[in-house]
């Protein structure tokens, strides 16, 4: 007797979908403000609605998604006013983080570790997927980096939002705020071991990315 084949893993498809998903966002093939329809990406996914369905609610979760009108799902964009907002509150954030960075007695392994991550950033083969992703492990390091799972994970909540602003000012304007010469202060700020002074220069970092960036949204 032939023994019946495995179901399909439900969750499996369902993560496929939400990566593939997820991926085709970040890497620019869908850009802000483009629509989701469930029907067509069923179809190109080859899944059933409902799998995208699901898909897309987690990706409204994580801030790449929105509903528009009639509830019609869009690849999410940002008003000027929302971006000021989303890099105040990440000013907020990572201005903590590096107080934190700085009272750990390990604080110069920070710096080590930041420095290595800022080379990456570095790269100039990377294409502007890459670099944006390079970008926000820089960041996402310094949250980590400061020991807090609390503040990493509200990081982590913006995530998507910050990927749609920086793709959204597109590869040709986007990179002046993603270059090494931006994030190399935050380091030096960290190695020099005042925490106001630290604070300070991840506001100033925001404030002229938020100024950079809000010119480019709405």
């Amino acid at each position: 007797m032939i023994d019946s084949l495995p179901s399909l893993d439900r969750t499996t498809l369902r993560e496929r979908a939400l990566a593939a998903l997820r991926s085709a966002i970040t890497s620019g093939q869908y850009r802000p403000g483009d629509h989701l329809g469930e029907v067509e990406l069923a179809n190109h996914l080859g899944v059933s609605r409902g799998t995208v369905r699901q898909a897309l609610r987690h990706l409204q979760q994580e801030g790449l998604v929105t509903p528009g009108n009639r509830s019609i799902l869009r690849v999410n964009m940002l008003s000027p006013s929302e971006v000021r907002e989303l890099f105040r509150v990440r000013a907020a954030l990572e201005g903590l983080a590096v107080r934190q960075v700085i009272a750990r007695p390990d604080h110069q392994a920070a710096v080590t570790a930041l420095t290595e991550s800022l080379h990456k950033l570095a790269d100039e083969q990377l294409d502007f997927p890459e670099r944006i992703e390079a970008d926000l492990g820089f960041h996402l390091l310094l949250c980590r980096l400061s020991g807090n799972s609390m503040l990493v994970d509200s990081w982590r909540h913006l995530e998507g939002r910050i990927w749609v602003v920086i793709m959204g000012a597109g590869p040709d304007r986007a990179p002046t705020m993603l270059s090494p010469d931006r994030h190399k202060p935050i380091i030096d700020s960290i190695e020099g071991g005042d925490p106001s002074v630290a604070a300070a220069v991840v506001s100033n970092y925001m404030a002229a990315a938020a100024d950079h960036f809000s010119r480019m949204s709405g």
